[in-house]
């Protein structure tokens, strides 16, 4: 792979909202992270339209579901520690039952935290949004797709999940890269195996399919950018061509891409099925990358999953 510019998706998120900030319905919420969340150039360009909540989550999604209700396109910011986990029940019972149009952007997710350590690497929040009805739950691969993201989300009617990270990722795709809230897209074509990743692991999956192919294994290589609702027709088509599955997430192996795959596989197309992930514990500080390796996602992790469900096609 060529090398890429380095940047992190929460700086998207930011550039978006500034963006998009010409529209007078668009307003931003902030729980006292404004420079972490990179909203700070939304809230000198328009004050008027940003919200200081201070580190009251809960109440800063009850604000948001008043100006939805009131005909704004309010995006509320914090870390994903923090939504959905400590507003789950105002998410749940003021966003989603009555279907306001709120956006939740989460940055900081994930283990790539790094030095933060455990109570601040949110690795269960796309289990939890996905699970709530009326949720659509989005997480991007790179700066580009984010930026997409965002400004799709603003024109999306209903509650919409964003998750993002801390740390600089490659800028792999480009402005003309297709995205669409729902709609998959395969990055790398393959006949062997499908491997189906979200936000951080789709570069790593990238990574692995070229290491695949140099020893003749060609494999599918599906951007799942929208966890919900899932793109059921790609997902299937892939995977009836290549016969098995990976799924590859920086996140809890139980109930994110890997859960969403695994109960789509099951009803519709079953297959030899490994799922990259945190197994069922939390993480620890330390640096990105050394968690990502110890934790077991990485490219070198994806080719080894990839060469055990090749062999239990047979």
């Amino acid at each position: 792979m060529e090398d890429y510019e380095l940047r992190a998706t929460r700086r998207a998120y930011g550039d978006a909202l500034v963006d998009i900030g010409g529209d007078e319905k668009i307003v931003v919420l902030s729980a006292d992270l404004t420079n972490s969340t990179c909203t700070h150039a939304f809230s000198e360009l328009f004050p008027r339209r940003f919200f200081q909540c201070g580190v009251a989550e809960q109440n800063m999604v009850g604000m948001a579901v008043g100006l939805a209700l009131s005909g704004k396109i309010p995006f509320v910011s914090t870390f994903s520690a923090f939504i959905p986990n400590r507003a789950l029940d105002q998410i749940r019972v003021s966003v989603c039952y009555n279907k306001a149009n709120v956006k939740l952007a989460s940055t900081h997710a994930g283990l790539t935290v790094g030095e933060d350590g455990a109570t601040h690497q949110a690795l269960e929040d796309i289990a939890i949004m996905r699970a709530l009805p009326n949720m659509t739950v989005i997480v991007p691969c790179d700066f580009e797709e984010t930026k997409k993201a965002v400004k799709q989300a603003a024109s999306f009617k209903g509650p919409v999940y964003i998750r993002l990270g801390r740390s600089k990722l490659p800028v792999f795709t480009k402005s003309h890269t297709p995205f669409h809230i729902g709609k998959a897209e395969l990055f790398w074509k393959g006949k062997d195996a499908t491997v189906i990743a979200c936000g951080i692991m789709v570069y790593q999956a990238l990574l692995a399919a070229e290491e695949l192919s140099k020893e003749g294994i060609n494999i599918d290589v599906l951007n799942c950018h929208t966890i919900k609702p899932l793109d059921e027709h790609k997902i299937l088509h892939s995977v009836k061509k290549t016969g098995c599955v990976v799924t590859a997430e920086e996140h809890q192996i139980n109930g994110g891409l890997g859960g969403a795959i695994a109960e789509l596989l099951s009803e519709h197309h079953p297959v030899p099925l490994k799922r990259i992930g945190v197994e069922d514990s939390f993480g620890e500080s330390g640096k990105a990358d050394e968690l990502m390796k110890k934790y077991g996602l990485t490219a070198h992790d994806i080719v080894k999953a990839v060469k055990k469900v090749i062999k239990k096609k047979f």
